[in-house]
């Protein structure tokens, strides 16, 4: 189960992915510690409902993965996964959400900045604030292991409904509800606002199923991971979302070609074997105006149906190991169709997604836009891969 927002529910008291027998919950721990580290692709493994509770905080999570390290996909030359840059989730404009008590406001911002105040009425909490701008090393020492807490009363109820299952006062900060302050056991605060850095790391863990890195700055006032889900919903209705760009230098280390013959500028979009979105600018300067229709610059067809050819042999190479010891072949095209002309200043999107795959052929269908209306489209395109 993917942990994204499409399978969040917007439930009290934990998050949790999923319905019935197949959820997990209380996953917000061990989201916010992947978050922090800046890991965009990760499987984990459960045996059961829910991860360990361990001391509580997110902090034994959070230096496991550190210390395990990371990498690019499928390793640092296997592909080009290795040279995607991580999704990124950025806002134009203001947002606010209200959740009962709970609201958010959501600003523009380079880097993700959080501003979480809490109100309990209990002595030892109160109202407290916590700013901070997220990254490896405020987590870790700001926020990473700040426990959860709770109420002596809720303990049964919530052990009842099948929650906190190995919850005890070694895994939380249990407080009297009488208001006489911490339950006997508990031991002593770890900072004295320890209550909203937990709620902050929740935060950090609840926004990571927007499924990219945000940049936004959020001030969250009595967050809830009902409203924080709500907040993520409301971000990606509104935010503009780069799944992935890589730049012509990336694109020289996969494809082969080199001018005039290289005809894709940026990719947008990569998922490797299934699809892809390239981009290239057409501009007065391309070396086949000077002989192509002078005095009325069309881009020849085959060549727009070349550039196709060359952002659909990214998406092949994405999906093989030592891609630079490997060169694709296009052996045949079928439907293709040109609709409009393409002149200079227009910018093409090509997207062209996997059909079907046997062994080292590929077959693929593509289309290409220029500022939204279809240009040019190939029904069927079959490439295969060779050894250089």
């Amino acid at each position: 189960m993917r942990a994204t927002i499409e399978n969040a529910r917007e439930v009290e008291r934990r998050t949790q992915l999923g319905d019935g027998d197949d959820a997990v919950h209380t996953v917000e721990h061990v989201l916010a510690a992947v978050s922090a580290a800046e890991i965009d692709d990760i499987r984990i493994e459960m045996d059961g409902p829910e991860p360990p509770a361990l001391d509580g905080s997110a902090g034994p999570f959070f230096r496991a993965l550190r210390g395990a390290g990371i990498v690019a996909a499928n390793g640092a030359h296997a592909s080009t996964a290795a040279l995607l840059r991580p999704t990124v989730l950025s806002l134009d404009r203001p947002l606010r959400v209200d959740d009962g008590e709970s609201w958010y406001e959501a600003h523009p911002a380079r880097s993700l900045a959080l501003d979480v105040t809490i109100d309990f009425p209990h002595p030892l909490i109160g109202r407290q604030r916590c700013t901070v701008d997220v990254g490896p090393d405020t987590f870790a020492r700001d926020l990473a292991d700040a426990r959860t807490f709770g109420f002596t009363d809720e303990l049964d109820q919530l052990r009842a409904a099948g929650l906190i299952r190995g919850g005890s006062v070694e895994n939380a900060i249990v407080l009297d509800s009488n208001g006489k302050g911490v339950a006997e056991g508990v031991g002593a605060l770890r900072w004295p606002d320890e209550f909203v850095r937990h709620k902050t790391l929740d935060c950090v863990g609840d926004l990571a199923l927007a499924g990219g890195r945000i940049r936004a700055r959020i001030v969250a006032h009595r967050p809830s991971h009902r409203g924080t889900i709500k907040l993520v919903r409301a971000l990606l209705r509104q935010a503009t979302k780069e799944t992935c760009v890589l730049g012509i230098e990336e694109i020289m280390k996969v494809i082969p070609h080199r001018y005039p013959f290289l005809l894709v500028d940026r990719i947008l979009e990569l998922e490797p074997g299934q699809r892809v979105v390239g981009l290239k600018n057409v501009t007065i300067n391309e070396p086949f105006f000077d002989g192509h229709f002078p005095g009325h610059p069309i881009m020849p067809g085959v060549l727009i149906i070349e550039a196709m050819a060359q952002v659909g042999g990214m998406l092949l190479m994405g999906s093989i190991e030592v891609p630079e010891n490997k060169v694709v072949y296009f052996v045949s095209l079928d439907g293709v169709k040109w609709r409009k002309p393409v002149k200079p200043g227009d910018q093409l999107r090509f997207e062209l997604e996997v059909v079907q795959v046997r062994g080292i052929v590929c077959k693929m269908r593509g289309i290409a836009k220029v500022d939204g209306e279809v240009v040019a489209e190939a029904g069927e395109m079959v490439a295969m891969l060779r050894d250089k």
